[in-house]
Formats: structure tokens, sequence, C-alpha cells
């Protein structure tokens, strides 16, 4: 019995010790490794958000989900009557058959042709590539449009122009009015971000549009149909070149109706006083220089008015 009590703690002896053994080879595997500075600087520097921002090539490739609605009806063809009517009067000119003289004459209307055609390109508005496929041309009517190369939507005039901006287009990609502002390069006095406002919860995206606008010197329209965003892009360019007299307000030239003008200013005097006023001390500058007895004198005036 005791031969088997030594083997037995000889036993558990040889266990404890393997067990350490196990124990100290584990503690020498495990390698504690400490991160470097510019690792720990890295990490700790807060990484920008990915922009949501894909600019599709053309309009229609942003927009093609609407083709295969109900509501989508292909936009009638540009005007094509003056485009025909260059290369005829081009062909003419060219024709072999002609004399010497015939065909200097024909070459020298060639030139004459293209006044005409720059005429007509100032008074239609020139449409972006981009803008194909957008049902707001049809609502185009009483201003020619053609398309062209133009960086922006739609070329109004030689210093204005128009950038198309879908509220629902906006909260896909909210950096492409920033993008598309930024390609004018200021290039145009006149900058309008037109803006069709399609969704129902308008407060904060219509916020960030309007932020955009005024940091960068554009003048925002808003419009809650096709059809009105159309009537601002034809009433900009029927006033292309109109002046600004009416909306400017009218100054008479005579003296009683600027001395009117000026006096009605003040609280609780009306136009009967102000003949009343001119009448007994002649001009402004006397009034100015009255006392208040002397106002007080006067009939329609008393002591609250003096």
């Amino acid at each position: 019995m005791e031969v088997d009590d030594e083997e037995r703690q000889k036993q558990s002896a040889g266990e404890g010790e393997v067990e350490e053994e196990r124990e100290n080879e584990r503690k020498k595997s495990v390698v504690i490794k400490i991160p470097s500075y510019q690792e720990v600087f890295e990490t700790s520097q807060a990484k920008p958000p990915p922009s949501l921002f894909r600019p599709s090539s053309s309009f229609a490739e942003a927009f093609s989900f609407i083709k295969n609605s109900e509501f989508y009806s292909t936009p009638p063809p540009p005007p094509t009557s003056s485009s025909q009517s260059v290369p005829s009067q081009v062909n003419s000119a060219s024709r072999p058959s002609e004399a010497s003289c015939s065909s200097s004459s024909a070459s020298a209307s060639v030139p004459s042709s293209a006044p005409s055609l720059s005429v007509h390109n100032r008074n239609a508005i020139l449409v972006s590539h981009r803008q194909k496929g957008n049902p707001l041309l049809k609502h185009i009517r009483n201003v020619r449009w053609m398309f062209a190369d133009v960086v922006c939507d739609y070329l109004l005039g030689q210093n204005s122009c128009a950038l198309y901006l879908s509220l629902r287009y906006h909260l896909l990609h909210p950096d492409y009015l920033y993008y598309r502002i930024r390609e004018l390069n200021k290039n145009f006095k006149l900058r309008v971000v037109l803006c069709h406002v399609d969704i129902e919860d308008v407060v904060k995206p219509l916020l960030e549009v309007t932020r955009t606008a005024l940091l960068h010197d554009c003048t925002l329209l808003c419009g809650w149909s096709l059809e009105e965003c159309g009537r601002y892009l034809e009433t900009i360019k029927v006033y292309e070149n109109k002046p600004a007299d009416i909306i400017q307000g009218q100054m008479d030239t005579d003296y009683m109706s600027r001395l009117t003008h000026a006096l009605t200013t003040v609280r609780h005097i009306n136009k009967t006083d102000v003949v009343t006023l001119g009448s007994a001390f002649g001009s402004l500058s006397r009034i100015m220089d009255a006392s208040m007895e002397e106002l007080a004198r006067c009939p329609g005036i008393g002591v609250v008015i003096a």
C-alpha cells in the first residue's frame, strides 16, 4: 500500500510539472504588439464620410424610370427651318454649272446667312444635351429653344443662364448643385437656380439649396410644377433686353409731389397736412426751422403732430 501511495504521489508531481511547462510555453508564445505613434495617429483621425455624388452623363440616365411611367411623352422636335435654309444656300452657292461671276455672288451670300443664324440663336433658349428627356421642355411653348453644347442647362442670354434642379434628385445627390455651379466659373452676370419642388417635405432640402445658391451669388427660383418652371424660363428670355423701368418706382419731378413723398413718411401726416404746411411755410427748410408753436397754429396739425 505504501508503494502504491508513493507511485501516486510521483505521478501527480509529474503531472504538475507537465502543466507548469505547458503554462510557461503558453506565456512565451503570447506576443503583445504595441502600436506605433503613426498607427495611433491615423486611427484617431476622423475619416470624412464618402461622398454620395455620382454625376450622371445625361439627364435621361438619371431619370430613366420616368420613361416607363404613363406621364412621360416624347418632347417635340426642335425647329429645323433655319438649319435647313443655311445648307440650301450653301448648296446653291457651290453649284459647278454656274459662271464665275455668279459663283462669286453666291459665295458672298453665304456669309450674309451667318448673321441670320446668329440672330436665330440669340432669340432662342439654348438647351444643354444633359436636359434631353426632361419633361420640362414640352412646357416651353412661347419661346424657341434648341439643343447646343453649353456649360449651363439653359442659356437664356449673353450674360444669363439657368441650372435646373429637382429636389428629388437633390436628395439622391446633395453635391450635384455645388459641382454644377463651379463649372460656370462666374462667366454670367445672372445665374439662376431653377428648383423644381417635387417632394412634400421641403424644409431641409430647400434650406440646403438656398444656402448653396446664396453662397455662390445665384438667384433661386422655385417652381411647384413643370409649367411654372417653363414660364420662368420664358419670362427671363422675353425680358432679356428690357429695361428695369417696370419694376422701378417712378418719382415725380414737381416740388409739391416730392414734398408730399417726404412728409407723408412721418406718422400722422397726410396729404392734406402737407398742403397746409406747404401753404403756410413755402418750403421744407422753413417747415423744419419752424417752432412748435408755429406748427401748432396751422389748422389740422395741432400740438400732437407738432
